[in-house]
């Protein structure tokens, strides 16, 4: 992987912003890597590429996730502080191996599956449409024609958490206590909304910082984004004092 310059931070904040976000996430990635490991990334899992997210963020914003939610109950502001390091480590913990239950054999879900999905507006019909796309072949064509049973609520969760299992970095849960109303709650962080938010407040305050040179000294965007962090910083000091 290598690291994001101030351009191209700008690039990808560009030609993300009128991306569904399963393509932001898979852009944001694709700009970390070089142009021959960038290939199929859409068919990494979930969990690889939340890796991968997890590495940008470190890299660009720091190790730390910082954020805020409210509490369902009150309202209450609750704080958040998540280590991308851990994330990481956390996806070391997965598998290759497939899913099986009740014979059926499964492989976990990529980027590409859920675009697949996306315009499906009934959760039950895009969980099992999901479960089609994921289900592995086999040799026996019969069992191929077959479409899959309609198993119960209790089947379908131990699916899932076989395949949480499988990629563990699918799905970031998070706990919450309010210390006011001491209700307690479970949210999911969504990593690529949460990068994505991120990687554009960090390209609002480059294009400001260019916009002020450039107002005060007429140089090109390209001029300014060459200069060092420091030098740029001390530039925006004089005009800004």
């Amino acid at each position: 992987m290598c690291a994001l310059s101030d351009a191209d931070l700008l690039s990808l904040w560009e030609d993300g912003c009128g991306l569904h976000p399963l393509d932001r996430g898979v852009r944001a990635v694709c700009a970390l890597l070089t142009e021959t490991s960038a290939e199929n990334v859409e068919d990494w899992t979930l969990g690889r590429r939340n890796q991968a997210l997890a590495q940008l963020h470190s890299d660009c914003f720091g190790p730390e996730l910082q954020g805020w939610t409210e509490c369902a109950q009150c309202g209450e502001k609750l704080e958040f502080w998540v280590d991308c390091r851990s994330l990481m480590e956390k996806q070391r913990e997965g598998t290759d191996e497939p899913i099986v239950l009740h014979e059926r054999r499964f492989r976990v879900p990529t980027s590409r599956d859920l675009a697949r999905v996306a315009g499906e507006s009934d959760p039950e019909r895009a969980t099992m449409k999901l479960l089609e796309v994921c289900r592995v072949e086999t040799d026996d064509l019969h069992e191929q024609a077959e479409p899959l049973p309609e198993w119960s609520g209790g089947d379908l969760e131990r699916l899932g958490e076989q395949m949480i299992a499988a990629d563990p970095l699918a799905e970031i849960v998070l706990s919450f206590e309010c210390p006011v109303c001491r209700s307690v709650r479970e949210q999911a962080l969504d990593l690529v909304e949460f990068v994505w938010a991120e990687l554009e407040a960090a390209a609002k305050r480059i294009l400001g910082e260019v916009h002020a040179l450039a107002s005060a000294y007429g140089w090109s965007e390209r001029e300014i984004l060459a200069l060092s962090e420091s030098r740029r910083a001390m530039y925006l000091a004089m005009v800004q004092g």
